[in-house]
């Protein structure tokens, strides 16, 4: 792990040591630079969780990645940093799908001398900086969210109303094989909303972008606004100037775009722009 290059990634300066403030400004630094996107799994191209090929593809290329990818490359780095790091297998939308859907994610605790700390800067609109592990509310950006005990060391965090906007996790629940499965699962299988949905989002100082599809929204303090793309020449501009990501070839994804946009809301793209 080449700290030097990742920190020159993420934008982070000054002196990096296994304390909370160097926690918070590496998260946070992480969060804005780095975007979530599932581009390798569009291409048909399975994303690999070695951290060679993860900093290769986020660091080297200055690409983004799902969870694993950039949960990977942060634990690795905060690991190289002198931190005592936990990898958990955690399930996003356990609330709905049980405990089937444990290890579709990848999430963090960072134990600080006994103050333990849930990081994630790969939720899409998770945290920008970690959050102490107890029970609450608390705003990240202009979301609402909260974490809440399920019993037998379950947690859950949520941001949203629906039970794909919730993850949860347990401190003893860290198998590795589990999420290489769900890894691999996720990235190949047709049902998997990674092969079905093109997805980036990204932190910003003052707001949450994402792109979903055909639809660019962008949540802010001051309220939400939306637009359609407008077709695959706006879809790559908006991928650069939105996101950082210069990926040319993601416009040989916008007929599949457009069609699972009509799957999903049975309306065509000019009908859906006029709604």
């Amino acid at each position: 792990m080449d700290l030097s290059a990742y920190f020159e990634r993420i934008g982070f300066v000054g002196p990096a040591h296994a304390d909370l403030a160097t926690l918070r400004a590496v998260h946070r630094a992480h969060a804005l630079a780095v975007p979530f996107e599932n581009f390798d799994v569009q291409f048909g191209r399975p994303p690999s969780r070695s951290i060679g090929a993860i900093v290769e593809k986020l660091v080297t290329r200055r690409r983004g990645g799902w969870c694993y990818e950039n949960n990977g490359l942060l634990a690795s780095a905060l690991d190289a940093i002198g931190f005592r790091v936990r990898r958990l297998a955690a399930g996003v939308a356990r609330a709905s799908m049980g405990d089937g859907a444990v290890g579709n994610h990848l999430t963090l605790l960072v134990d600080l001398g006994g103050e333990v700390f849930l990081c994630d800067a790969g939720f899409g609109n998770g945290l920008i900086e970690p959050v102490p592990l107890q029970d609450g509310r608390f705003k990240v950006g202009p979301f609402d969210c909260r974490i809440d005990s399920l019993g037998g060391g379950w947690r859950r965090f949520t941001n949203g109303d629906g039970p794909s906007e919730s993850f949860d996790f347990s401190p003893y629940v860290s198998d590795d094989a589990l999420l290489e499965e769900r890894c691999a699962f996720l990235a190949r299988d047709p049902s998997s909303p990674f092969v079905q949905n093109a997805v980036v989002q990204r932190w910003r100082e003052d707001a949450h972008l994402s792109l979903r599809g055909r639809r660019f929204v962008r949540h802010a303090a001051d309220g939400v606004s939306s637009r359609l793309i407008d077709d695959a020449a706006d879809y790559g501009e908006t991928l650069r100037r939105e996101f950082a990501l210069d990926l040319p070839e993601a416009g040989g994804l916008w007929d599949r775009i457009v069609t699972r946009d009509v799957q999903r809301f049975g309306v065509s793209a000019a009908d859906s722009e006029r709604g």
